[in-house]
C-alpha cells in the first residue's frame, strides 16, 4: 500500500473511533500484564470474566503470590491453558518482587525475561501501560496486515516490522488498537464484512464481499457511514 493510501486508511479508522484502548479490563500495569499473559489462545471477554473477581482483591505482585497457585486457578480454570499460565503468572510475579521492587519494568527486554511473556505480550503492555509506539501482531492484525496489503508478512515479525515502517509516526499510537479492534469487528477472518468497512476501496482483498440482503444490516452501515461524515465536519 503506497504511503498516501496507508495515511487515508488511518485517518479513518481514527475518524471511526478517535481513542481506541484495550478491550481487557486492568486496574495498574501489574494486572494489565497479568490479564494479557491469560489472554494467550482466550477471548478477552473469557479473561474479564474471570479477572474481574480476581483483580478486586489481588492487584500486586505480593498479593497474588499470597494467593497461591491453586487460589489463582480456582479464578482463571474457564480460562484455556489455564494450569500453564497460573504457573507463568506465580513465577512472574516472584521475579518482579524480588528483581524490580514490584514494579512492572516499561522495557522490552526485561518483559520478555518474564514466564509466560513473549514479545507480542510485551508490546502491548509498553503500548498500554507506558504509552510506547509499538504494535502488538496477534492473529487479528497478521491478517489486517495480509489481506489489506497495509504491511503483508510472512510471520508476526515481518508483519510488525512492515507496520512500523509504514506507519506514519501521528498514528503509532494507537495503531496497535485501530487494526486489532478492525480485525475482530469487520475484516474477520471467515468473511470480511467489506460492504461496511470504512477503507474498502484502500484495501487489496478481492473479491469484495457484498452486503447481506437486510435491510437492519444495511441500516446499520449506514449508521456507520454517518458517523464518519459527522466526525469529519
Amino acid at each position: 500500500m503506497k504511503p498516501d493510501k496507508v495515511a487515508e486508511f488511518y485517518r479513518r479508522l481514527c475518524d471511526l473511533e478517535p481513542s481506541p484502548t484495550t478491550e481487557l479490563k486492568y486496574t495498574n500495569p501489574y494486572t494489565l500484564l497479568v490479564a494479557v499473559a491469560l489472554s494467550a489462545q482466550a477471548t478477552d471477554v473469557g479473561v474479564n470474566r474471570a479477572t474481574g473477581p480476581l483483580f478486586a482483591g489481588v492487584d500486586t505482585p505480593a498479593k497474588m503470590l499470597a494467593l497461591g497457585e491453586a487460589g489463582l486457578k480456582n479464578y482463571i480454570k474457564t480460562i484455556g491453558l489455564f494450569n500453564t499460565k497460573a504457573k507463568n503468572v506465580m513465577a512472574l510475579s516472584k521475579i518482579l518482587v524480588e528483581e524490580h521492587a514490584s514494579q512492572v519494568p516499561a522495557s522490552r527486554e526485561a518483559l520478555e525475561q518474564l514466564p509466560g511473556v513473549g514479545r507480542k505480550t510485551a508490546n502491548v503492555v509498553l503500548n498500554v501501560a507506558f504509552g510506547q509506539h509499538t504494535i502488538a501482531v496477534d492473529t487479528h492484525i497478521f491478517r489486517v496486515g495480509n489481506r489489506t496489503g497495509l504491511a503483508p508478512g510472512k510471520n508476526p515479525r515481518e508483519v510488525e516490522d512492515g507496520l512500523e515502517k509504514a506507519t506514519p509516526a501521528e498514528f503509532k499510537q494507537h495503531a496497535h488498537h485501530w487494526l486489532i479492534l478492525h480485525g475482530r469487528y469487520v475484516c474477520k477472518a471467515r468473511s470480511p464484512d467489506c460492504w461496511r468497512c470504512v477503507v474498502s476501496d484502500l484495501c487489496a482483498f478481492t473479491p469484495k464481499v457484498a452486503a447481506p440482503n437486510s435491510r437492519a444490516v444495511r441500516k446499520g452501515a449506514k449508521k456507520t457511514a454517518k458517523k464518519i461524515v459527522k466526525g469529519r465536519r
